[in-house]
């Protein structure tokens, strides 16, 4: 059975998540050491996942390379 054109999704229109799945949730928690054996899946809080804004760079080398030829 093939896909009807209309529900495909284009790769421009894919949008960030903003909550993990389970599986992620537990992966996270077991990498910060806050999972037990005793702990359960059910009713784990959802977390965020935080985007952060990388900033640019100041031009360091440009500014190198001129105290370099003074």
């Amino acid at each position: 059975m093939t896909l009807d054109k209309s529900l495909k999704v284009n790769a421009g229109a894919v949008k960030d998540r903003n909550v993990l799945t389970r599986a992620e949730r537990l992966a996270q928690r077991v990498a910060q050491g806050t999972w037990t054996e005793e702990s359960t899946v059910l009713g784990m809080a959802k977390t965020r996942v935080k985007k952060l804004a990388m900033k640019k760079k100041k031009k360091v080398k440009a500014a190198e390379e001129e105290t370099k030829k003074k």
